[in-house]
């Protein structure tokens, strides 16, 4: 009896066991995973990405772009990799990985030849893009609470967009075949835009491609999505259904026809959205720059209003919990690491000073000028004592007007015109300094007006 007894124990272990193998799903994620249409960490705590874009392939040797992102608040980059076919190749990969996560950043790591496959000549094909991967993969495994494979930058051109799906479906399913568990992250055609809605009509057949379910969409954008009903309309179809979407790039409205900046980044705080801009130095059009020749130290106005601005990176971002669950570096940032980058929202505010009078001064520059058109920039700098707020006058020029800026609320009388700090930039150490920006329009000249700078 006593050995009946043991053998039907036995069984019934054996069985349990069974039962405690065959419950767990065959698509159970491994470190940063999708739920529903957002993403979160291992331990279930949500993950959105609030970060920029590294062009790291053409750039290898600015390394310290991982540590200046991070301390400008970003939790999240998407670094730029080169298969060999058009780019590289990229066989840093571990090095890349390991500047994350000493910075912690969550790594978006992305393979850039197959931008345009189908119209650009040269670009790499999906399947060339995951036999990169597969190249790669001893870096790569185990690292799937810190990096997001992005298999390949807008990977079909405007010519036949259509075979986007087979062949990102494929992708997909030999990345899976292949033992990757990372969450996977999939660009759409159309140059990254998706103007004929190919990802947007087949979304859910590329999700269900997924044997472990895990895979986020990604849409970027540009000129495509210059209105707010163009970006609004889109961001709705995916929130509708439910499907885990990214704005993987986008730019911003340095002219009155390019991307809707400001929706992008309202919309994307109110709908829990993930954003990376595009991008952080090194561009051949340098419009697009955050950064002056990488130099954290001379952000753009672009950069201005993606880091320090309503709904940017430094008010809404928040660190993975993998890298401790504790605040984010950011907070303690000074002046003397980045003399132009404003305090965040939530630091106090600056010590009466003891001694010296507030003051500070404005340099006005014209960034862009075209027929009717103009983008000009302002940079205020406090004086010897730290200030808590400031305000820039000067006169327009006969034909001229402010249409349009942002870092600043600007007013205008007649031809008087004020711009003010706002919430997150009023505050300035001594010798720091801020960048306001703005579209105007002129007839007749475009002069550069003498300013005068108030300090509170």
């Amino acid at each position: 009896m006593k050995r009946r007894l043991l053998s039907v124990g036995a069984a019934f272990l054996a069985v349990a066991a069974s039962v405690l193998v065959f419950v767990k799903p065959a698509d159970a994620a491994v470190g940063l995973h999708v739920e529903g249409r957002h993403i979160v960490e291992a331990n279930g705590q949500p993950f959105v990405m609030r970060g920029v874009n590294h062009p790291h392939v053409w750039y290898t040797g600015e390394t310290d772009s991982f540590a200046d992102v991070k301390a400008l608040g970003a939790n999240t980059v998407r670094v730029v990799l080169g298969t060999g076919k058009r780019w590289g190749p990229s066989t840093d990969v571990a090095d890349v990985i390991s500047l994350c996560k000493q910075n912690r950043l969550i790594c978006v790591l992305e393979v850039h030849d197959t931008t345009g496959y189908g119209e650009e000549g040269a670009a790499a094909s999906l399947d060339e893009a995951v036999d990169y991967w597969i190249s790669q993969k001893s870096a790569l495994v185990g690292q799937e609470n810190y990096v997001v494979i992005n298999i390949g930058n807008e990977p079909i051109g405007n010519v036949n967009a259509g075979q986007w799906t087979a062949a990102t479906t494929a992708a997909i399913t030999k990345m899976r075949a292949n033992g990757f568990e990372h969450l996977l992250m999939v660009d759409g055609p159309n140059w990254g835009q998706d103007w004929q809605y190919v990802m947007r009509d087949n979304a859910q057949a590329i999700l269900d491609a997924d044997s472990r379910h895990n895979t986020v969409l990604s849409i970027h954008m540009y000129a495509v999505f210059n209105t707010a009903a163009a970006i609004t309309n889109y961001l709705d179809r995916f929130e509708d259904n439910g499907w885990p979407l990214v704005i993987g790039e986008f730019g911003w409205r340095f002219n009155a026809n390019e991307v809707d900046h400001e929706t992008i980044l309202a919309e994307s705080q109110a709908r829990g959205l993930g954003y990376l801009g595009w991008s952080w130095s090194g561009n051949t059009d340098p419009v697009l720059d955050m950064a002056t020749s990488f130099d954290p130290a001379r952000l753009t106005t672009w950069g201005e209003r993606i880091f320090n601005g309503a709904n940017g990176i430094r008010a809404t971002a928040r660190e993975a919990t993998i890298f401790g669950g504790g605040p984010s570096p950011t907070a303690t940032v000074t002046p003397t690491v980045s003399p132009t980058v404003s305090p965040t929202p939530t630091d106090p505010p600056s010590p009466t000073p003891t001694s010296g009078t507030r003051s500070c001064t404005a340099a006005y520059r014209i960034v862009g000028q075209w027929p009717g058109g103009f983008q000009g920039e302002i940079r205020i700098t406090a004086g010897s004592a730290p200030i808590s707020g400031w305000t820039v006058a000067w006169a327009l020029a006969s034909g001229q007007a402010v249409n349009q800026a942002w870092n600043a609320t600007v007013t205008t009388s007649g031809s008087a015109v004020a711009a003010r700090n706002v919430s997150y930039n009023g505050s300035l150490g001594p010798g720091a300094g801020t960048v306001i920006g703005f579209l105007g329009s002129w007839s007749g000249t475009n002069p550069v007006p003498p300013l005068t700078c108030t300090a509170t």
